[in-house]
């Protein structure tokens, strides 16, 4: 294990000074057969955890491909709802990534994808 920032791990990563993580957006996929069972999923997410939920976008927003709800997860909070997601998702995809001031790399090489990899249309963060 490093110890410290910017120093290589034993597989020869580096981490990266810059990327600290304020928190993390889980931006939960549906279409038109799943729009209520995402809209509960998100709910009952912002219920338990007390986290923002963003609007049931019922179109492609930003750099997604499909309809989806943001939930913004506090750092603190992060293990215990992507937990819980992964748990409670049945089949929705869950695109999960951090919040380090680099959207490019938070939506790429940074991404954690719950159920399949979707191709998201990035052009705007370069």
């Amino acid at each position: 294990m490093p110890s410290g920032p910017g120093e290589a791990d034993k597989m020869g990563c580096s981490m990266s000074e810059s990327a600290i993580v304020s928190g993390f957006h889980a931006h939960v996929y549906f279409d038109r057969d799943t729009i209520d069972q995402a809209r509960a999923l998100c709910e009952a997410a912002r219920d338990r955890f007390g986290i923002e939920m963003g609007r049931v976008h019922e179109k492609p927003v930003g750099p997604h491909p499909d309809w989806s709800c943001q939930l913004a997860v506090p750092r603190q909070k992060a293990g215990e709802v992507i937990s819980w997601l992964a748990i409670n998702r049945e089949g929705l995809v869950v695109f999960i990534h951090p919040e380090t001031g680099d959207p490019l790399a938070d939506h790429t090489k940074h991404a954690i994808w719950m159920g399949a990899i979707r191709e998201l249309d990035v052009s705007m963060f370069s």
